[in-house]
């Protein structure tokens, strides 16, 4: 695998995890938390950590790879960088609601409720493409869609017991991480 295909995805893991880091800091406290996400966020990050295992540094690189990779990581930093936005100061790591809490539905918050999980799907996708053999590829999707869900599900209590109908009607609406897919 040639230099210059890790240093594209580092570039793209950079660009996509850089606003979370900007947004981090105007962080509010919050007045609601829910710390079982946390496991959603282990589950998640074996997902990330099984698409590293094979020996991509022996691969050969295929152009298609390389360019379904740069595809994904366009996606991911165009939807973190605007789904953090979008949140603002509501952003965190953890499941929770601020007191002040809006429920968001502008920018990617009209295609999906979670652009956020969807630019991480991205993300590992883009790497997955570029390292991965389909043999590693598919548990590390499955591990991830089993954290993304558990944490969507309890973000989405959240906020149905917050916003009652208005939340409702959104997610009737609006699909949750993957567009086109209620």
């Amino acid at each position: 695998m040639p230099l210059y295909a890790f240093a594209i995805l580092a570039a793209g893991w950079i660009l996509w995890v850089l606003p979370f880091f900007l947004v981090h800091k105007q962080k509010q406290p919050a007045k609601q938390l829910d710390k079982r996400a946390r496991w959603g966020i282990i589950l998640v990050g074996v997902g990330y950590a099984i698409v590293w295992q094979g020996h991509f540094w022996e691969m050969q690189l295929r152009a298609w790879r390389l360019a379904l990779c740069i595809i994904f990581l366009m996606f991911a930093a165009l939807l973190s960088w605007t789904g953090a936005g979008a949140l603002g100061r509501q952003w965190r790591l953890d499941a929770g609601l601020t007191a002040d809490h809006q429920l968001v539905t502008a920018g990617p918050y009209r295609f999906v409720r979670h652009p956020i999980y969807t630019s991480m799907l991205c993300t590992l996708c883009a790497t997955g493409a570029l390292l991965a053999p389909w043999w590693l590829f598919v548990p590390s999707i499955l591990f991830f869609i089993a954290g993304t869900e558990i944490r969507v599900h309890i973000e989405e209590k959240l906020l149905a017991a917050h916003f009652g109908e208005q939340f409702t009607e959104y997610k009737r609406r609006v699909p949750a991480y993957i567009p086109f897919l209620r």
